[in-house]
Order: structure tokens, then sequence, then C-alpha cells
């Protein structure tokens, strides 16, 4: 018999999810962009079991640690990028505990239910999917098992443990700035340079590459570089500082840019994956027999959902007719965005996975038929950012799930093992999300110092939709126009090519501030240099993957950490250092820990 769902494979995948999930909440809020949990899971999980229990057949029981770590970390990311918003747009004055929790728990468990039936029509029968970042994890799994595994776990807690101390310098004592940003007028045009001081977007740069950091660097050279510049100084802001025009008018016109191309990469994507429906829909009466949770069961936790969801739509909205509109419209846009999520990131991995897309998409359509049936207010926009907030947890949820099961598919794997770590790594991390999120407003103000830039885009939308605020719509007009554009040019003379002109990341340049794509850039830089050096190496093999995994984890954390302390009014800043020098140090510790990611990633 299989030795899977043990009690060491669900206490350590409940511990490090749990961990991610945290970690992915501040990571997500701060620089809007999340990295998934699966490797270093995989890498940890062999390492305790090879390490420290002397074990070299547990490759089975390390997928299952890696399936839960990666499902709290892609729950979280469902979560911040919609939930805040009701806070930013003032529909709630707190995180309310058990609405935060049901929503994130019930869309993370729509992704999985809905992911299963599909699971042998996308990740079995369609041979043209190759879901990267699972077969990537398989491969974590399987050299783990056949090899020594400790060096890679060293690496990942050398990288946690310095991304860690470095967040405690900059955030705790205020010897390294957060950002380092200058701006000059030249005539009416405020010109704009500067970057985040950040290991983990450095890092986030390196997992996902050159190509990919360059394209989120083209959307945010585009925004800050050309739109702010041409735009010149609005009326009334003649006295202000170069920065803060620039940082007005990118807040206020240009980022609605972004929203107008990443509706047109979302509509795309849904044209991309049509074919995909049918074989979807026809696998839901063919599950007999197969190795997947069995349809009783799955049908269970569908109705339980959907009762749960009415009673919190009708706690939220106040009318029943409300409600069940509202409660329709989530269970079509979940199911719709699950297969698109599902089929996308078999296409393109995770990292690529139009979820911003995706869940403007499911914002905008809902805000229609509510506007359809006369529905104002604080209650329709309570209405929309929940469907929306299920949405994209539930297609955050079902595009891990498709790359874990893909990953147990390549090892031997029970995917009825799988789907039930699933769940659980769903359920459990999802009671941590809202005491994280107000841990974390209370000690940096969620859209002041952790800018939270989709949840703050969502409620510019659904307030200018039905209250009082204003859309730019020539702007999100030039986005479509950009958006089409993109796709024509990437589909007309890049398809064939190395690099590609994918819209997404160039739509996420445009309305994150680019001093994020800074940072990045760095990383994939180093990344680009290295692998041209030693040759492509397998993920599971990169030192500098596995560093900058810790990296990620290690800020993120010590950001958690940090908050606590401040919410228990523990202050160790140190005062007096003249801030040109705070400055000068914030730049040297950056290139500083670029050179020891490119020395670390030179190592085998």
């Amino acid at each position: 018999m299989k030795r899977e769902l043990t009690l060491s494979s669900l206490g350590i995948g409940l511990l490090i999810g749990i961990c991610m999930t945290a970690a992915t909440v501040y990571l997500g809020l701060y620089a809007g962009m999340t990295v998934s949990a699966s490797i270093p899971a995989g890498v940890l999980a062999m390492g305790f079991y090879k390490g420290l229990l002397k074990r070299s057949d547990a490759i089975l029981e390390a997928n299952i640690v890696q399936t839960m770590a990666s499902a709290g970390e892609s729950l979280a990311a469902g979560v911040i990028f919609t939930i805040p918003a009701l806070l930013i747009v003032g529909a709630w004055n707190e995180f309310s505990f058990w609405p935060t929790t049901l929503i994130a728990m019930c869309g993370g468990l729509l992704g999985v239910i809905f992911m299963i039936p599909l699971r042998k029509a996308l990740i079995e029968d369609d041979k043209d999917l190759i879901y990267p970042e699972g077969v990537a994890c398989a491969q974590v799994l399987k050299a783990g098992a056949a090899e020594d595994n400790s060096g890679g776990f060293k690496t990942i807690l050398q990288g946690l443990g310095i991304a860690g101390l470095f967040k405690f310098f900059s955030a705790s004592l205020g010897l390294f700035k957060g950002s380092v940003e200058k701006a000059m007028f030249a005539g009416k045009s405020s010109l704009f340079f500067g970057g985040d001081i950040s290991p983990a977007l450095m890092a986030v740069g390196y997992i996902v590459g050159l190509p990919v950091s360059m394209l989120v660097l083209t959307g945010g050279a585009l925004a800050w570089f050309v739109a702010i510049p041409l735009m010149g100084t609005p009326v009334g802001m003649e006295e202000a500082s170069a920065l803060d025009v620039a940082w007005t008018l990118w807040s206020t016109q240009v980022r609605y840019i972004g929203v107008g191309a990443m509706v047109v990469g979302g509509l795309w994507s849904l044209l991309g994956v049509r074919k995909s429906f049918v074989s979807g829909i026809k696998a839901l009466g063919n599950s007999k027999g197969t190795t997947d949770l069995s349809p009783s069961i799955i049908s269970t936790l569908l109705i339980v959902n959907i009762i749960v969801m009415a009673f919190l739509y009708h706690s939220m909205i106040g009318s029943w007719g409300a409600t069940l509109i509202t409660t329709a419209a989530m269970i079509l846009a979940s199911f719709l965005f699950v297969a698109v999520s599902s089929y996308v990131v078999g296409l393109v991995g995770s990292s690529n996975n139009p979820v911003s897309g995706m869940t403007i998409s499911a914002l905008l359509g809902t805000s229609a038929l509510f506007l359809v049936f006369g529905f104002q207010g604080e209650s329709a926009i309570l209405a929309t950012l929940g469907v929306a907030g299920v949405v994209c947890c539930a297609a955050c949820s079902a595009g891990d799930c498709s790359q874990d099961l893909k990953t147990g598919s390549l090892i031997g794997a029970t995917p009825r093992s799988q789907q039930i770590a699933q769940i659980i790594g769903v359920v459990i991390p999802a009671f941590v999300i809202a005491p994280t999120l107000t841990l974390l407003h209370n000690a940096y103000g969620i859209g002041d110092k952790l800018k939270a830039p989709q949840a703050t885009l969502f409620a510019s939308l659904t307030k200018a939709i039905f209250g009082d605020g204003t859309l730019p719509q020539d702007k999100i007009i030039i986005g479509a126009i950009l958006g089409v554009l993109v796709i024509a040019v990437d589909s007309l003379f890049l398809k064939k090519k190395k690099f590609r002109l994918h819209l997404m990341p160039i739509a996420v340049g445009i309305y994150l501030p680019v001093t994020l794509a800074t940072p990045m850039i760095l990383g994939g830089l180093v990344q680009h240099f290295v692998h041209k050096k030693k040759g492509v190496v397998d993920e599971g093999k990169d030192q500098g993957i596995l560093f900058s995994s810790g990296l990620v984890a290690g800020e993120s954390l010590m950001g958690v950490a940090i908050a606590l302390m401040i919410s228990l009014g523990v202050n160790l800043s140190i005062s007096g250092i003249p801030d040109t020098l705070v400055e000068i140090l914030s730049v040297l510790g950056m290139l500083g820990l670029t050179y020891l990611l490119r020395m670390k990633a030179l190592k085998t």
C-alpha cells in the first residue's frame, strides 16, 4: 500500500502551508504578484524525510507536502487580489473574520471541486498541455529521492535567513529604505526613476526569468517613462513636487491603461480555451471507475459550498433576490474561470496565468448583470467584490491543483489522495488569512505602505460603477487598443519565436508601480547570464531557484513578524541617520544581494 496521506506528510504540509499562506499575503499586498510554493516545499519535504528521518522511500509523502503547501499559497493569492478592496472602498471597516475566511475557503474549494472532473481530459488526455511547474516539481521530487538533498535544503534556509535579516534592517531598524525614488521636472513633465529595495522582488525576477521580467519592465516603462511625461502636470498640482505629480498621474489615470489591456487579455484567454470546455463538460459524466474523489463527495461539497455562500451573501447584502442572482453569478463564473485557469497553466505555466484579467472580466460581467437588475450603492459593491473574491480564489486554486495533479501523475501518486490533501490545504490555511490581513493593515496600512495594487484597482472600478467614483474611460480604451496591438504582433510575428510578447505581464507592468520591476529585472538578468554560462539546468537543481525561494519566504515572513512587533508597540528604529546615507546603504545592500544571488546560482 502506498504511503501518501501519513501523519507526517499532513503535519509538515500544514506547517509549511500556513507559513506560505502568511508569506504570500504579505508579498501579494506589497508587490502585487506571487510565486509558486511547490518546488521549495518539495525540496524542504525531501530534506526532512531523507536528511532527518533517513528515508529514501518518501517521494509520495513529499508530494503530499508540496500539494498542501502550494494550496495555501494559491488561496492567499486569490484573497489578497480582491478582499482588501472591500476595506479600501469603505464597504468594510475591518477584515471580518468569518466573511473573509468563508470567501477564501469556499472559493478555494470550488477551484478544487470544479477541477477534479476536468483532470482526465486536461492532464491525461490533452497532450498539448505540458503543465511546466508540475513537470519541474516532479523532477525535483525524483532527484531528491535519488540523491542527497541536504544541499538544496540548506540553500533555501540560507536565503530565508539572509532575506529575513535584510528586511529586519529595513523595516525595523530603518538602516535601509523600502524604495529609493527620484523625480524631476522637464518643462511641465515629470521624469521619474527609482526602484524598491527588496530581496523578494529580485528573487521573483530570477524565478520567472528574464523574458517575463522584461515584459513587466516594458509595461512599467510605457506607463512611467512615456505616458506620465506626455501628460504633463495636472491642473491644481502646479506647486506639487515632481514625485507627487508622477504618482498622482499613475494612480488616477495611467494605471487604467493596464486595466484595458487586462480585459483584452482575459477575453483572449477565454477564446484560447473554448475547446477545453467541451472536453470538461463531457468529463463531468465520466467519473465512475476513476481514482478521483467520488461524484457523491464532490456533489456534497458543492452543495454545502453553495448554501454557505448564499447565506454569507445574504448577510452582506440583505436581500434574498439579490442573493440568488449573486450566488448564480458566482457559480457560473467560478466554473468558467476554473476551466480557463486549468487550461492556461497547462499551456504557459502558473507564472503567466492571467488571473487578474479573469477577475477583472468576472468583476465587469457581474457589475453589468447587477446594473441590468437595478442594483446600486454599497450592496452592489459588496455583491460584486464578493463574487470576484470567490472567482479569484477558485481560479488560483484550480491552476495550482492542476500543476500538483500533473506532478502526481508523473511520479505515480493517487489522485484521490492529492485531492484530499488539496482540500485540507485549502480549509486549514483559510483560517490564517483574516488575522494576517488585520495584522498587516494595522501595522503598515493596506493601500499605503502595502500598495495592494490589484485590490486598489478593483476598489476603484466598483466605486466608479456603483458609487460616486469616476473612471478614465479614455485610458481604458487606450489600454484595450494597446492589448489588441500586442496580441496581433505576437500572433503574426512571434508565434514560433523563443521570445513571446505575452500581453498579461505587460499589462501587469502598467498597473503596478515601476519600482517593483527594477529589482525584478536584476534577478532576471542574473538568471539569464548564469544560465548562459552554465547552460539551463533543472529547476530542482538550480541553486539560484532554491536560494530565491528562500529570499521570497524570508522577506515575507519577516514582514509579518515585524507587523506583529509593531502591533505590540515594539520600536527598534534607529534615528538620526541622514536620509542620503540610508539611500546609499540601501542601493549598496541591494547590489550586494544581487552579487550573492549570482554566486549562489553559479554553484552546482
